[in-house]
């Protein structure tokens, strides 16, 4: 056989419109015939692939080659069936899920919840959208298409309190055979659910039979290590997805899908998709091992071998990896609709809302535990900036800085006051002496381990442990060996802030163990790690490129010229406050003596 009769590329098949996955990643299925380079354990017949096709370089070029027969342009199935829609007179709606800020005149902004009309579909990165009076290019990134396109425009930004919508959109107006619309609307939701669930399952089998398996045959290319870093524990999720997929199913109702009573299943498996936070916190890692690897041309031809050997979409791999991160987020989205169109009658009503919470947490706690492992590499820069440290590294019992600031320490027996400043982190209390000369830089004294302290508000006036009149004082008195620590803060409010901090972080504390939060071994050295080589040549480290700037890039005259940013991670509400760690530590220590 000649390289161009491997594959016979049968008619695209489009699926439903997915709101759980890239654009065109979930929406057509190339369904291809292979001859004979697969042996039975799936791994790569290198024979078949040399004398038939020639090597992996060819194989590659050949479909690089041929790729208006093999593919198509501007980002997979879905836009081609939505400009078909466009093109036949349809009107197709896309729903905003974060707010986009217009940069020039041709862009369309744009707040979290709007509904677009999509009017051209055509580039993969930018569509062309139309709000009220208002047209202009939009990141498509940033919206996914509404899973009920005839849902009455007018209907559609009614508020939802409670779960319940206005009486004007009760089940008065009939659809089809005997349901109501909003029965009709709960049935496309539900089958959206079910579909999306169907083809995620299809994708991470995918990458864990299509790269993982024969990337594990190539020891002469990949080390465990490096599939670790690429792939992270996509297998332990694809094992959980597949348990959860069949719950899903079993209490899906083929003939009336609008009475399925799926909220218990998002509840039963909550516990479960926390795996996906060490999925989110290794992506970033798995981007630049990717980006380093495909500067290589034999990763570049290994990775595409595996593709088409898979009879995958024409997609990168780095996209297929993405898949799991705006799983996880997409959930609340998806449910919350599902919550829109559930009457409070319902049976499944009460577990659709307390799924839309659950989900809601996981993303939370998911955002949360990203922050953290952040803040490490922070917290080792801080503690190479310490002059004269002693005893363990500061991340052995701490990953948080609940909060700083400078405090008169009293201490026995001369009640002798000393001017220093105190870093409160989970755990515990470290506190340092400001250089004489140049006050940026710190010495460190000692720490106070606060698992063992209790907090005691005291009032003005004479202190009778200590023989001396103070204000704006408290104290740490620790349980077991009733070792007394006298502090005075400047001002009452900075007392306050104090006897707060402390209250978070005891909460923290708490919190994490109810979370099973905790950083690695593996963790904690790196970050240390690289703090001491940023130290050692006194220059601040290089910026990485964001991880999301692995999505291709595609150029248009009347584009936009800058790449929207892709909006990974879904903050859950209410947005947190930004953390104000960093601000406080550059404004008291440099990193470079």
């Amino acid at each position: 056989i000649t390289s161009a009769d491997v594959f016979d590329i049968l008619p695209l098949k489009l699926h439903p419109f997915s709101q759980s996955t890239p654009t065109g990643l979930d929406c057509v299925g190339w369904k291809r015939r292979i001859s004979s380079p697969v042996i039975a354990d799936g791994a790569l017949d290198k024979t078949a692939l040399t004398d038939d096709v020639g090597s992996e370089e060819d194989l590659y070029e050949d479909f690089r080659s041929s790729s208006h027969r093999y593919g198509h342009t501007g980002g997979g199935g879905e836009q081609l069936a939505i400009n078909e829609l466009i093109s036949d007179g349809s009107v197709v709606y896309a729903e905003a899920l974060w707010d986009h800020v217009t940069m020039d005149d041709q862009e369309l902004g744009f707040k979290a919840g709007d509904v677009i009309e999509v009017m051209d579909a055509t580039n993969k990165e930018w569509w062309w959208g139309r709000i009220l009076d208002g047209e202009g290019w939009f990141p498509a990134s940033f919206v996914r298409l509404r899973v009920n396109q005839d849902e009455p425009m007018e209907d559609y930004p009614l508020k939802v309190e409670g779960g319940k919508e206005d009486d004007s959109s009760s089940g008065t107006c009939r659809f089809g055979m005997g349901q109501t619309t909003k029965d009709q609307m709960r049935t496309n939701v539900i089958n959206e659910i079910i579909s999306t669930e169907r083809d995620y399952i299809k994708h991470l089998k995918d990458i864990c039979e299509g790269y993982i398996k024969q990337c594990r045959k190539r020891a002469d290319m990949f080390t465990e290590e490096q599939l670790k870093t690429i792939f992270g524990n996509i297998e332990d999720i694809y094992k959980c997805q597949k348990k959860f997929v069949k719950a899903l199913e079993k209490k899906f109702n083929k003939d009336h899908p609008h009475l399925s009573e799926v909220g218990s299943c998002f509840l039963e498996y909550q516990t479960e998709f926390q795996i996906y936070s060490e999925y989110c916190n290794n992506h970033p890692n798995a981007c630049m091992e990717l980006s380093r690897l495909t500067k290589v041309n034999k990763y570049v031809y290994f990775f595409e071998a595996c593709r088409l050997l898979q009879k995958m979409i024409d997609i990168s791999l780095d996209g297929f990896l993405l898949t799991p991160v705006q799983k996880i987020c997409k959930y609340p989205l998806q449910l919350a609709e599902l919550l829109k169109y559930t009457n409070p009658q319902h049976r499944d009503f009460k577990d659709v809302e307390a799924a839309l919470n659950a989900m809601k947490n996981v993303a939370r706690l998911i955002n949360e535990r990203k922050r953290r492992l952040e803040n490490i590499d922070k917290i080792a820069q801080w503690q190479s900036s310490i002059e004269d440290w002693e005893g363990e590294d500061v991340l052995v019992r701490s990953s948080e800085l609940i909060y700083s600031g400078e405090l008169t320490k009293i201490s026995h027996p001369q009640a002798k006051s000393q001017q220093r400043m105190f870093f409160l982190f989970d755990h515990q209390l470290v506190y340092c002496k400001k250089d004489l000369l140049r006050r940026d830089i710190l010495y460190y004294k000692s720490r106070i381990n606060m698992d063992a302290m209790e907090i005691v508000d005291v009032e003005d006036g004479k202190d009778k442990d200590f023989n001396i009149s103070v204000k704006n004082a408290f104290k740490l008195h620790c349980r077991d060996t009733e070792e007394v620590h006298l502090f005075c803060a400047k001002k009452p409010e900075h007392k306050q802030r104090w006897l707060k901090a402390f209250e978070n972080e005891r909460r923290q504390v708490q919190l994490d163990q109810e979370t099973g939060f905790s950083i690695t071994e593996v963790q904690k050295k790196q970050a240390m790690l690289n703090a001491s080589k940023q130290h050692q040549t006194g220059k601040p480290k290089a910026v990485t490129r964001p991880y999301y700037d692995f999505l291709m890039r595609q150029k248009h005259p009347t584009l936009p010229t800058t790449l929207p940013q892709q909006q990974v991670f879904m903050l859950a509400e209410p947005k947190r406050k930004p953390s104000n760690f960093w601000q406080n530590i550059s404004r008291l220590t440099p990193f470079r003596k």
